[in-house]
């Protein structure tokens, strides 16, 4: 895959690459580790972030990130997104998925193995719509035990209304569950449980809360062979490793902690609490996370309640430098638009 532009960041490079059908966005970071930008009380983490400063990285030989479109643009037209300024959503091919992997990985030949390849399904467009994402994974499964890398994938879905999405989120689970032994992850993302404000920030195209918890829940009627979770034994429910996560990208809009609870079990769903990236739309639509990057306090109050809901919490927040680098979707291709 050839490298049309390599842009170097605080923490790693953005590649602009050309794929089968135009042009992609990949991402090559390290990761400063999780006792500098995490707080989660379940892990032992308990250092409230005040502000994330730049600092030296982990080897790559500990924890290497790779963030992959599996899109060209995307269709969502999301309102705190950039991505679709791009362009429209079209799908990438597998051969594109699996070579993006591999073109950022040869940045470093001089890494030989790591302990923790996080592969995110997450850079421009949405992953569900594209059915190739899944039989990348299974190549990508394959070629990194055979480089000696510790794959974990992840799948960051914004949950759109698609035809396809149950059956692409069952055999994410399968491969998670079945092919990776738990290592691998899915993200949904929600930001609030205010639903006039996740339909004005998703555009009207993500399902409602409630329509998520529905595909996911496992109830006696006839839901239930629409369920994803339909294998409990008692209290033992049916999934490895870590728990799916819903994230919060935080602004002004509530999150009711307990009406949450209501919706989704804390045996299968973990919250994830995070800055709103500072794009372009976000500062349009006036969507941010006010001091969210020089303080705890904006998610104190929020995770305190999650946590009383019975939820596992984790505040991941990046340093500014790195969101200040045109590491958000999109803004590398943008920036050489004319």
């Amino acid at each position: 895959m050839k490298i049309l532009t390599n842009r170097e960041t605080p923490t790693g490079n953005i590649l602009i690459v050309q794929g089968d059908k135009g042009k992609l966005e990949c991402l090559s970071v390290g990761d400063y580790g999780k006792e500098h930008n995490i707080k989660a009380d379940f892990l032992n983490l308990s250092r409230e972030l005040q502000g994330v400063p730049h600092k030296a990285l982990q080897p790559l030989e500990d924890k290497w990130v790779i963030t992959i479109s599996t899109q060209y643009g995307c269709s969502m037209n999301c309102t705190f997104c950039d991505v679709p300024k791009v362009g429209s959503g079209k799908n990438a091919t597998e051969k594109d998925l699996v070579a993006q992997v591999l073109t950022c990985i040869r940045l470093h030949p001089e890494v030989q193995e790591t302990n923790r390849l996080n592969v995110h399904f997450a850079r421009m467009g949405e992953p569900t719509f594209n059915p190739a994402v899944l039989s990348a994974a299974y190549e990508l499964e394959r070629l990194m035990k055979y480089l000696n890398f510790k794959f974990h994938p992840v799948v960051s879905t914004m949950m759109p209304y698609n035809t396809n999405l149950f059956s692409f989120l069952s055999s994410w689970l399968n491969f998670k569950n079945d092919v990776m032994n738990g290592e691998a992850g899915l993200q949904l993302s929600i930001n609030t449980t205010d639903e006039q404000a996740r339909a004005k920030m998703f555009n009207k195209n993500a399902m409602t809360l409630d329509e998520i918890s529905n595909l996911f829940s496992n109830v006696n009627g006839p839901t239930l062979r629409y369920s994803l979770f339909n294998r409990y034994d008692d209290d033992l429910v049916y999934l490895k490793g870590r728990k799916i996560a819903l994230n919060f990208a935080l602004t002004d809009a509530p999150i009711d902690a307990q009406r949450l609870r209501k919706l989704f079990d804390p045996r299968v769903f973990l919250c994830k609490i995070t800055p709103m990236h500072l794009t372009a739309s976000c500062v349009e639509n006036n969507l941010e996370t006010k001091a969210g990057y020089e303080y705890y306090y904006p998610y104190k109050q929020v995770e305190q309640e999650l946590k009383d809901a019975g939820f596992d919490v984790i505040v991941f927040v990046p340093s500014i430098e790195e969101d200040m680098s045109k590491i958000t979707c999109g803004n590398a291709i943008l920036a050489e638009k004319p």
